[in-house]
């Protein structure tokens, strides 16, 4: 395993082993205006939701590596304190990344990327109208990290208005993660079209789930049950009793015979198919 010392590393190299780690990203498109009005436009993909109340979006306009200079967003949001964060759609994604250029301050990236400007209600910065969500926010605080190229400037947001299209609405107002079809930042160049890998997972929240710990011996030390495998059946609340087992077995006159590498084939089958109360009566069989 490669162990790297982030004392010992140069800052660019180290840069791209966290952003090609710790990926995909959400992205916020951020909107701000400078003291004399000019508007800015800049992506950032070190941006993510921390409160619900009050409700709080960070993201960080980092000093740049090469050269160590600070970008317009930052200086921006120290002077007058607003912005709107826009969040980035795949139908956006190649506009999006055209605003990340370095312009000169002062030239309006809107017009660069080909967006539409469009007022805020409680702010000065301009909203992306090609955005179908988009966070009226003022700044709480800056927080700078470091004085050294690579390092953060934590903008924390408070959002004052949230805007959503309603073409991303389901039929209960809720935002349709599919039809929203955001996009997230990875390392080097690449990005990811978040609705192309969703997939779901059941919370173990309301219930208390028995854990891997739970499970038998034989079913945890299996070489055939995957690390995934384990944590779906460890998120039961109970083993299935044994009269149901018995009964389950007489319906399934297939696997008697099989040997405890075949039986956990067929479990780990019954557990694709989403059927891990079937999979655990074949485990205890």
């Amino acid at each position: 395993m490669l162990t790297i010392n982030p004392k010992d590393t140069q800052t660019p190299e180290l840069h791209s082993y966290l952003l090609s780690a710790v990926a995909p990203r959400p992205i916020a498109l951020a909107s701000t205006i400078d003291e004399e009005g000019n508007p800015n436009l800049s992506p950032f993909s070190f941006f993510n939701v921390f409160s619900a109340n009050p409700p709080i979006l960070i993201f960080s306009p980092a000093r740049r590596v090469r050269g160590n200079t600070v970008k317009h967003t930052y200086e921006n949001a120290k002077a007058v304190k607003e912005v709107v964060i826009n969040v980035v759609t795949h139908d956006m994604v190649q506009q999006t990344s055209l605003s990340s250029t370095e312009y000169d301050k002062g030239v309006n990236e809107f017009e660069k990327a080909g967006f539409s400007m469009k007022e805020s209600e409680r702010v000065k910065p301009f909203r992306v109208a090609e955005s179908p969500v988009q966070f009226e926010c003022a700044i709480r605080q800056v927080i700078e990290l470091g004085s050294e190229g690579g390092a953060g400037n934590l903008i924390i947001c408070e959002v004052l208005l949230m805007h959503i299209d309603e073409s991303v609405l389901d039929a209960n107002k809720k935002i349709d993660q599919k039809a929203l079809d955001l996009v997230a930042r990875a390392g080097g160049s690449y990005y990811s079209r978040a609705r192309e890998g969703f997939f779901e997972i059941p919370k173990p929240l309301r219930n208390k789930g028995i854990g891997v710990s739970g499970l038998p011996e034989s079913v945890r030390m299996s070489s055939v049950l995957t690390g995934n495998d384990l944590g779906l059946l460890g998120n039961v609340e109970q083993l299935p009793d044994p009269a149901d087992v018995d009964k389950f077995m007489k319906d399934k006159p297939e696997i008697f015979g099989l040997d405890r590498d075949e039986k956990h084939k067929f479990a780990q089958q019954l557990i694709q198919n989403n059927d891990v109360t079937g999979a655990l009566k074949v485990l205890l069989s």
